[in-house]
């Protein structure tokens, strides 16, 4: 459920309420009991913690990690079957 910031026009009140978004604005301000409580406009606040999708998904890639073998890099003593990527 969204949390909403409210406030009174009235005396200056300030709360913030727990609500689902089906639910009717709140009109009354629980300090004076005024009829001028207004929800405001607030912006959204997260936090991305962790490695996350943005690091292991798009962030640039370093080109000498993926880089195939190649024929110069193969094992020496033949144990490659020939169906490797290094040949």
């Amino acid at each position: 459920m969204p949390i909403y910031e409210y406030r009174c026009n009235a005396c200056g009140h300030q709360k913030d309420h727990l609500q689902k978004m089906s639910d009717p604005a709140l009109t009354t301000c629980p300090a004076c009991g005024s009829e001028s409580y207004a929800k405001q406009l607030s912006a959204a606040g997260f936090q991305l913690k962790g490695s996350g999708w943005y690091a292991t998904d798009f962030k640039g890639s370093s080109a000498s990690s993926t880089k195939p073998a190649s024929p110069s890099e193969a094992p020496a003593s033949g144990a490659c079957s020939g169906s490797c990527a290094c040949h």
